[in-house]
């Protein structure tokens, strides 16, 4: 019997699936995860999975050229992993790298741009382009290609029935993720705090989905505004986490009230969204037991702006740049892995408010830079994470614990905060003056 195949005795076993994410800090890396949205270069149609140019062959060739190994579901390549990373398909066609864990964020920057040279290669000569864009700036939600993969199946038909535009999510959406590790109980409910608070600055920073069906959509993030109107019951900013008493089992508790979407067995999806996790343990379903993979599973269909499995995902940013991507790990290394940057960053938002997180994030999603956060403007925000995040980075570097030269990774950022408007408030501005109103110019702008 594997870890994964393990049946599940009680919580206690739940719990220990936290412990045992614990890392000491000398170990502490980070991961980096992006997706992409690609188009055919002459239509502008998103791409299919199937045909001499759909993401199926696509992953036939990068598997081929890069000594990737493959996943199947079925007939199809779904999936190819190598060397601790993996490259996955979205519902929509969007592929997604979720990159090795790395000591140094110019190992994971270094990682992502290998990777894009590598699609951009292959892709050429299918006529691909990718888009490193938030939201599908194109096409309506139908117009967009399934990928033929059953867990997408079984989230098609249920998050409807729990948010109006959770199809918009799967299929139009496109994000950049990293993933941190913590050392103890207290560590991670400190970094789960300060990063759930400090989020929407984050988000204001990489906001690039400010464009829908061939226009201005009137949001500087549409990702972060769809996301709002996905799931009520996985999604969103976990305010009990701000609780005095906060730990893993309170993270433990939630998550077994959750719906689960599905468990798999013998390569199968049985649709499961009848039922939590807590009464799938109690009750089990046509005959199967809960398993400790089944938990790890359901974990990673919980969608909170800052989640918890063996490490502490956050997921608050837009598909940007080549540049922002690298820098999405470095100012959350700075906040983050830097006890002093921590603390910094915990006081910096320490006096915000439930509501203020709320109303703070719906503002941010419609004007980016340009919004209000807890009574004052979203680009003075910025202005002091990124100085807490570089002086975190620069003592993390003094101590010997990353590669010299990690604060340069925060320069887009600061370039961003210098012109006061986020990515997409940009691309408005652009398209509004020198575009002409061209959505050529956008998506040549976008283009990876």
């Amino acid at each position: 019997m594997t870890k994964a195949t393990r049946l599940i005795e009680g919580e206690g076993d739940l719990l220990q699936y936290f412990v045992d994410g614990e890392t000491e800090p000398a170990q502490w890396m980070v991961g980096t995860e992006h997706e992409k949205i690609g188009l055919l270069a002459d239509s502008l149609e998103r791409i299919p999975y199937e045909g001499e140019r759909g993401i199926g062959v696509l992953l036939e060739r990068i598997a081929s050229r890069d000594s990737w190994e493959r996943v199947f579901e079925g007939e199809n390549v779904i999936a190819l992993e190598k060397d601790g990373a993996s490259i996955t398909l979205e519902p929509g066609g969007q592929l997604e790298l979720s990159g090795a864990p790395l000591r140094t964020t110019r190992e994971t920057c270094a990682e992502f741009n290998a990777h894009v040279d590598l699609l951009k290669d292959i892709s050429a000569d299918m006529g691909v382009l990718w888009l490193g864009i938030g939201h599908d700036p194109l096409h309506t939600v139908d117009e967009i290609p399934r990928m033929p993969k059953a867990r997408y199946d079984i989230m098609r038909n249920y998050l409807p029935t729990r948010g109006g535009l959770a199809l918009h999510m799967m299929h139009a959406t496109a994000t950049v993720q990293a993933n941190f590790d913590y050392a103890s109980e207290a560590d991670m409910v400190a970094k789960f705090r300060t990063a759930m608070a400090v989020t929407p600055i984050v988000t204001a920073m990489f906001a690039n989905s400010s464009f829908s069906l061939g226009k201005e959509n009137g949001f500087a993030s549409r990702r972060a505004d769809i996301w709002r109107d996905t799931d009520p019951d996985r999604c969103g900013m976990l305010e009990f986490i701000f609780e005095r008493d906060f730990g893993y089992r309170d993270y433990l508790e939630w998550a077994l009230d959750v719906p689960m979407f599905f468990i798999v067995r013998d390569h199968r999806y049985i649709d499961a969204t009848r039922l939590t996790f807590r009464q799938f343990m109690a009750e089990g379903l046509d005959g199967e037991r809960a398993t400790m993979g089944d938990f790890d599973s359901h974990l990673t269909t919980l969608f909170p702006e800052v989640r918890l499995k063996h490490i502490i995902e956050v997921r608050g940013a837009d598909a940007a740049s080549r540049e922002l991507i690298c820098a999405l790990p470095a100012v959350w290394k700075g906040i983050l892995y830097d006890p002093d940057g921590l603390e910094a960053a915990a006081a910096l938002v320490a006096g915000v408010s439930s509501s203020e997180r709320h109303e703070g994030l719906v503002d941010i999603s419609r004007r980016g830079l340009s919004a209000q956060y807890a009574g004052r403007g979203a680009l003075e925000w910025a202005r002091e994470l990124l100085d807490i995040s570089a002086r975190g980075l620069r003592a993390i570097e003094n101590r010997g614990e990353t590669a010299p030269g990690e604060t340069a990774f925060l320069d887009p950022l600061f370039e961003i905060v210098e012109r006061g408007r986020s990515p997409g408030e940009e691309l408005v501005a652009r398209f509004r003056s020198e575009w002409n109103g061209s959505i050529e110019r956008l998506i040549e702008s976008a283009k990876y």
